[in-house]
């Protein structure tokens, strides 16, 4: 029986479709497990292991944890090697990242005659307010805060930094300091040499032990104003009142004009800036040497004004020959005054005379004529004010007909006694006489500047003053280096040792403690670290921890003896610093010792620091140009 022919074709079209779903069904497993294998391969090879690949068809999707967002998008890179990345499923993950490491905190702070700035990152938990208004507090003025905060904890020694960094600014008027945690960078100016090393030796015992400091102090060239150089030739010879000079061959070219005319005894000469002249050392050159020509008298330059004064008797016709000489070398700037005493007769009356008496206690004693009550009044006012209200005993008399200028000398005179410790004052028509004792070795030359420049032109003036060294306050504690050094002396007579294996002070020992604790006592606050050292016998750990525990014993033993150690610091460090051979039982017992050390400001690089870095990203801006600017240098270019 045949089959109807619509039952064929039906049968053959049902065979065919089922045919075709298995060979498709077949093709896509083959396509997803092939893709799959080739994914897994790409991601396994980059180390990917933690990703998982599943096919969908013709996508291809990947899961799992990756450990950051890096890591994630090279899983994805990865992937896209081996399929089409729009076939790509990213259903991946990345892990909670753990907590960011804190910043670099630090505190930049400027401070000069505009006021203070500061810049900077610091802990939010930094109490801002409070900071800037310790800042006010220091002059007064005005403050800018420019810092910016980040919410993590105050790291270890950030504290310590910001309170060092406040203290020291308050000593320096201009600095720079940066502040970071247990590190302070200082840049300071100081006015002199001696202003320096003090400022330098107070920072460094106002540190905290744990603190490290580093120091740029500089003491730059003075401005002197009025620039002087005062030479005098008498009896015994030739000396300086006063000498200034702009650079060391300056210097050195008027010192050895004054020894070619006879300069005895000690001298100085201030370098600064001020000279009124690049040819100053010329014109003091030549005027020495005239002076010596001449025979005796002085020579006073004032910025560029030139006082020649010849002693009484001087032979006209050399005076005006040398005169003459002198007028025709100075160079242009510079304007001579020659004065030739003329010899006094027998029948001239006294000149007037005013005279003050300035005692070692301070005591000021003022006698002679003033030329009026509204004078008279004047000068008992100023010179109250000068040496104190209760310390002036005023004696003077009315007297008329005074020379015009004789205000303008018994005041110059009282305020150039002001600068002494003690002295007397001998004011007369011809001249200003004062003498003295200094305890400052630059008063000399600042009062021949300053009588120099009150008095005026073609008028002379005596100084002898004599610098002595001031007495040393009964407070003043000895230099931290001498407290080292006495340290060091006490122990190569008894050095500290201890119980065998332990940190317990041997009995014989204690006196050496005590001297040592003495010595502590007397020197005051000071940065010292206690340095304990061992032998190298047994374990380098065991070593460690026996030098720190014995450097601790003796910072104990200094406070069991009310020793402030407050800037004090105990530190071990084993057997790692040794100072002689540990093959040997001598060597070994040398290198068992106590050393008290004094903690140094570090000498540390200069680094751009944060206010650096933001005035040179200023500056950078400014000098590049603008995108016009660009297009327009790219055509000239490219025309040319």
């Amino acid at each position: 029986m045949r089959l109807p022919y619509f039952l064929v074709v039906t049968f053959v079209f049902l065979m065919s479709a089922g045919l075709c779903l298995l060979a498709a069904s077949y093709s896509v497993t083959k396509v997803e497990e092939a893709s799959e294998f080739a994914v897994r391969r790409a991601l396994d090879l980059k180390g990917h292991d933690w990703a998982e690949v599943q096919s969908d068809g013709l996508r291809v999707v990947l899961t799992g944890t990756a450990k950051d967002e890096a890591t994630r998008f090279n899983a994805l890179t990865a992937a896209g090697t081996e399929v089409d990345t729009s076939r790509v499923i990213d259903e991946m993950e990345v892990a909670p990242t753990t907590q960011l490491a804190a910043p670099r905190f630090s505190a930049e702070i400027l401070r000069n005659d505009s006021g203070i700035s500061v810049i900077g990152l610091i802990p939010v938990s930094e109490d801002r307010d409070a900071l800037t208004d310790r800042l006010r507090d220091l002059d007064g003025g005005p403050v800018s805060d420019l810092m910016e905060t980040a919410d993590y904890p105050k790291p270890k020694g950030w504290e310590d930094a910001i309170n060092y960094a406040v203290e020291a600014l308050a000593r320096l008027p201009r600095a720079k300091i940066s502040a970071s945690p247990g590190l302070v960078k200082i840049t300071a100016i100081a006015d002199s040499q001696q202003e320096k090393e003090r400022l330098e030796q107070e920072l460094t015992r106002a540190a905290p032990p744990s603190l490290r400091i580093g120091l740029s102090i500089s003491a730059p060239r003075p401005v002197i104003t009025p620039f002087t150089v005062r030479y005098l030739i008498d009896e015994d010879g030739g000396r300086f009142d006063a000498c200034s000079a702009q650079d060391e061959k300056a210097r050195a070219r008027i010192i050895a004009a004054a020894e070619d005319a006879g300069l005895s005894g000690p001298y100085s000469c201030t370098i600064g800036l001020g000279e009124p002249s690049p040819r100053w050392p010329d014109a003091a050159v030549l005027s020495i040497r005239a002076l010596s020509e001449i025979g005796q008298g002085s020579v006073t330059l004032s910025d560029a004004d030139i006082t020649l004064v010849a002693v009484e008797g001087t032979q006209t016709a050399l005076f005006d020959r040398v005169i003459g000489e002198l007028e025709n070398a100075l160079p242009e700037v510079f304007v001579l005054h020659a004065v030739l005493p003329e010899p006094q007769t027998e029948d001239q009356s006294g000149p007037p005379e005013f005279s003050a008496t300035r005692s070692p206690e301070g005591l000021v004693q003022m006698r002679g004529r003033l030329g009026d009550e509204t004078l008279r009044d004047m000068v008992d006012s100023y010179a109250r004010a000068a040496f104190g209200y209760e310390q002036v005993h005023t004696a003077t008399r009315i007297a008329p007909d005074l020379p015009a200028d004789w205000p303008i000398r018994v005041l110059s005179g009282l305020e150039a006694l002001s600068q002494l410790h003690n002295g007397a004052l001998t004011v007369t028509p011809d001249d200003v006489v004062l003498s003295g004792v200094s305890h400052d070795p630059k008063t000399r030359a600042y009062v021949a500047g300053l009588l120099s420049e009150k008095l005026g032109d073609a008028q002379d003036f005596t100084l002898s003053i004599t610098y002595q060294e001031p007495p040393e306050p009964a407070d003043k504690l000895p230099d931290p280096e001498v407290c080292e050094e006495r340290i060091v002396e006490v122990q190569a007579g008894s050095k500290i040792a201890f119980e065998p294996g332990s940190a317990t002070v041997a009995a014989d020992s204690r006196d050496t403690v005590n001297q040592i604790a003495d010595i502590l006592r007397d020197c005051g606050p000071i940065r010292l670290e206690i340095q304990g050292h061992t032998d190298s016998q047994g374990r380098e750990e065991m070593n460690q921890q026996l030098s720190q525990a014995r450097a601790q014993s003796i910072l104990n033993e200094l406070r069991a003896r009310r020793i402030p150690t407050a800037s004090y610091t105990a530190m071990g460090y084993g057997e790692t610093q040794p100072i002689a051979d540990n093959d040997t039982e001598e060597g070994r017992e040398e290198n068992r010792r106590i050393e008290f050390r004094l903690i140094r400001p570090e000498t540390i690089e200069d680094s751009e620091t944060t206010l650096e870095a933001v005035e040179t990203e200023a500056e950078t801006s400014q000098d590049a140009p603008t995108e016009g600017e660009a297009s327009d240098e790219d055509a000239d270019a490219g025309d040319q």
